[in-house]
């Protein structure tokens, strides 16, 4: 694909799932290869996460948008209102991958703006991602965006305790401008 242009930014829903769950795989492989276990990665299962996404998609507290293109799904984000501290009007991005073919074009840029726009649409202020500290290629990504690195935390991913570094944008317009 050539260009962003290319891809169709639209709300999620339930019958998304089979294609969620393979982009959710598909993604997690590549993204996290030498980072997390390689046996947990090839032990990921598409009918698992396909039920797990059609539950969450029931859910009326999260936003998910994905990224459509001519051979189907590249990517999603999902946001909600932050799970844990934060300030008062804080939103969070839960979930934001892109497939590696798909990555560069302004995939991952659309669909984080598209949460953060949503978000900010039921009122939030300021948005918060979290991401595990190996995946440099994820918080060169933030930081390019203007997230500020900020507090630490251990994930618990893959039966392990890996750390993690939340990026903050503080006012969530300098998101939504974009």
């Amino acid at each position: 694909m050539d260009s962003a242009l290319t891809y169709a930014i639209i709300p999620a829903g339930p019958g998304d799932s089979g294609e969620l769950a393979r982009v959710h795989v598909q993604a997690w492989r590549e993204t996290y290869a030498g980072i997390l276990p390689k046996g947990y990665l090839e032990r990921m299962s598409e009918p698992l996460h396909a039920r797990r996404w059609r539950t969450r998609l029931m859910r009326l507290d999260e936003i998910t948008l994905v990224a459509e293109g001519r051979d189907g799904l590249v990517g999603y984000a999902s946001g909600q209102w932050a799970r844990t501290g934060g300030e008062a009007g804080e939103a969070e991005i839960t979930t934001l991958y892109v497939l590696k073919s798909a990555q560069g074009e302004g995939v991952g840029r659309a669909l984080l703006t598209g949460v953060a726009r949503a978000m900010a649409d039921r009122g939030a202020t300021s948005l918060v991602i979290w991401v595990l500290c190996d995946n440099t290629r994820a918080r060169g990504f933030y930081e390019r965006l203007g997230g500020a690195a900020q507090e630490r935390r251990l994930e618990a991913v893959a039966g392990a305790a890996i750390p993690a570094l939340a990026y903050r944008w503080s006012d969530i317009a300098a998101l939504t401008r974009r």
